[in-house]
């Protein structure tokens, strides 16, 4: 085995070593806001931006480097809930603390079950909560995205990674496979080789690596990451929110459809955008040249 990949093994236990969800102090965070909604015991719930148009998620297990325990994924899923029914939210940035996004799943919490438990309970079927989502999602990626943290991180339509972040998928160390999309959105976006070496090897690769395989968009200081993500959410949801659910939709099925498909529905979407206030308004804007004001309908 690698040194590599030792490594990595040896950061997955030392997550599951004493992992039992505990709630733990906030930590990390660079500026504080009100918080908002329900009180959470393992993430920390905000608003961010100059119009508290940003929902912001940050895992908060910063002891066992933020593994992924099942109360820990429901509470992302609640706050996920929150900012979707939420009209002033028009985006969504996940974020880890200073050393990990999340460096796997938490091993205790499942190294005893059996195949009865998972196949009849359809174990891990609630994490994808955060793909589901129709507002777009930015994961700010900090130090450790490994296993179940580098699957969340796939999930977000945006991955912003700071130049101290590491992805990989060591399940293979632990003896089993990825569960959470690992083996499928990782091969759509950097390719079958690198998603075989991966998943196979259970090396990891840099924040500028994952960048020029397509996995990342941006990789910025750690200090700037998490303001980077907020900046980049504020100007999503500057646009229109009802089109910006279309154009999210409209890319997220070239992944899904063929490329004729694609077209169609692309064309549809296009099509219905002429339905909206927003669109009559952004192009009336655009040749009065003057800034857009949408309202959403």
């Amino acid at each position: 085995m690698s040194l590599l990949c030792r490594r990595t093994l040896t950061a997955l236990w030392h997550v599951s070593a004493g992992a039992r969800c505990a709630p733990v102090p906030a930590t990390f965070t660079t500026r504080w806001y009100a918080a908002v909604g329900p009180q959470y015991q393992y993430i920390v719930v905000e608003k961010r931006g100059e119009k508290q148009c940003v929902g912001f998620i940050q895992l908060n297990r910063p002891k066992v480097l933020n593994a992924l325990c099942d109360s820990l994924m429901r509470e992302v899923g609640q706050a996920v809930d929150s900012f979707e029914e939420d009209p002033a939210v028009g985006a969504i940035v996940i974020t880890g603390t200073e050393k990990a996004f999340a460096a796997g799943a938490d091993i205790k919490e499942m190294q005893n079950r059996t195949f009865q438990e998972c196949y009849s309970g359809n174990f891990l079927s609630h994490w994808d909560k955060v793909a589901r989502v129709r507002k777009p999602v930015i994961a700010a990626v900090n130090g450790y995205a490994l296993g179940g943290g580098c699957e969340l991180a796939m999930m977000c339509d945006i991955i912003y990674a700071s130049d101290k972040a590491q992805f990989g998928q060591p399940e293979i160390l632990l003896g089993t496979i990825p569960g959470a999309g690992g083996t499928q959105r990782l091969a759509k976006v950097v390719g079958k080789s690198l998603a075989m070496e991966l998943v196979l090897t259970g090396d990891r690769i840099s924040a500028e690596e994952a960048k020029q395989a397509g996995l990342v968009s941006k990789v910025f200081p750690a200090d700037r990451l998490v303001d980077e993500a907020v900046k980049c959410g504020e100007r999503i949801a500057g646009n229109s929110k009802l089109v910006t659910i279309m154009a999210k939709e409209a890319v997220n099925a070239a992944y899904e459809l063929t490329l004729a498909e694609g077209l169609r529905l692309e064309k549809r979407l296009f099509h219905s955008t002429f339905a909206t206030d927003d669109r009559r308004e952004g192009m009336s804007a655009f040749v009065e040249k003057r800034k857009a004001n949408f309202t959403d309908k």
